[in-house]
């Protein structure tokens, strides 16, 4: 019998039926709707920064701008600048097309073999945007997952990782990728160099870069290891793997995330200065800093906007990154809320 005087597995079904939830209520408070994610999310601190925040909102169109651009730009540019066929040498060196002597189909000018200015900014851009992205990462992956077992283990893994981050920091980081890529030049043969020659420009700036991952994370990782949810997970039995990639990684991306953003900018630029000294991608597949270089041979004689446009490209999509960079590491600072 029951505490009421009802048999036993009565007493549920004694109780008044509009105090109890259909199966269909219980799941839907169980598991939120769509549209209820949705506006949480844009209730969320991180996206209510973002709304107020006109250089936050100005940053993100003009960068999402320079993407599509390049994403988009075998559809959206006037000419294909590598396409051999089209290219005519009685196009070649016209001024913009608001300078005397500039035509109306070459809005940026063209350069000395007839090419399109502005196409070869559209397509020199998926190459410094695919370089950028990729090796931040590459060492974002690498830096990360040394920074976790640093911190986690200790000891002496810890501090054979840390002395290795170390030395690596004792030297820029260009003169870094200049040592890789150089490497890769003696052992490679040239053809087979050129074939490979973007992966290797990513290799060697993520090498460059991964010590500033680890070196946080690792940080973060010793501060959290210590807590007591991550000493509960041990009690269970979890296994130091699944530690740190269910518990410890989601509570140290929060700064990852930002150091992340900010070195995008940093590694187009660590492409661009590569690519400019000539030793980046190969000049049948130009970046950004490809063209400046190829423009620089011409500055002095007049021919100004070979180089100045994809420059000028160059630095507003640096600069809408930094600016992303720089609001999201005050949105994710819980000290500025």
């Amino acid at each position: 019998m029951s505490a009421k005087g009802l048999p036993d597995g009565e007493y549920r079904s004694a109780q008044p039926e509009g105090s109890r939830l259909s199966e269909p209520a219980a799941t839907a408070i169980a598991a939120p709707s769509l549209r209820m994610r949705a506006a949480a999310a844009w209730d969320s601190d991180v996206v209510w920064s973002f709304r107020h925040s006109p250089v936050a909102i100005g940053s993100l169109a003009v960068f999402a701008a320079c993407v599509l651009g390049a994403l988009f730009a075998p559809w959206l540019a006037p000419h294909n600048p590598f396409d051999l066929k089209t290219l005519n040498l009685s196009d070649a060196s016209l001024p913009p097309a608001w300078v005397e002597g500039g035509r109306p189909e070459f809005l940026l000018g063209t350069e000395g073999q007839g090419r399109d200015v502005l196409s070869a900014i559209m397509y020199g851009a998926r190459i410094s945007l695919l370089v950028g992205l990729a090796s931040v990462a590459f060492a974002l992956i690498l830096g990360v997952a040394l920074g976790l077992v640093a911190g986690y283990v200790g000891g002496k893994v810890d501090a054979f990782i840390m002395r290795v981050a170390d030395v690596q920091l004792s030297f820029p980081a260009i003169l870094i990728a200049l040592l890789i890529d150089g490497v890769a030049r003696v052992a490679l043969p040239r053809d087979a160099h050129d074939q490979v020659a973007l992966y290797v420009l990513v290799l060697a700036i993520g090498l460059s870069n991964w010590v500033q991952y680890a070196r946080t994370v690792r940080g973060s990782t010793m501060v959290e290891k210590n807590k007591e949810y991550v000493q509960a997970a041990r009690v269970i039995g979890i296994p130091p793997l699944g530690i740190m990639a269910r518990h410890l990684l989601p509570n140290v991306m929060g700064p990852v995330l930002v150091l992340a953003t900010i070195n995008i900018a940093t590694a187009i630029l660590t492409e661009a200065t590569l690519s400019f000294l000539g030793v980046g991608v190969p000049a049948t597949e130009p970046s950004l800093g490809t063209l400046i270089r190829i423009g620089n041979e011409f500055l002095f004689s007049g021919e100004w906007w070979i180089t100045i446009f994809p420059g000028v490209a160059l630095v507003i999509m640096v600069l809408s990154i930094n600016l992303l960079g720089d609001w999201l590491r005050d949105a994710l600072n819980p000290r500025l809320r």
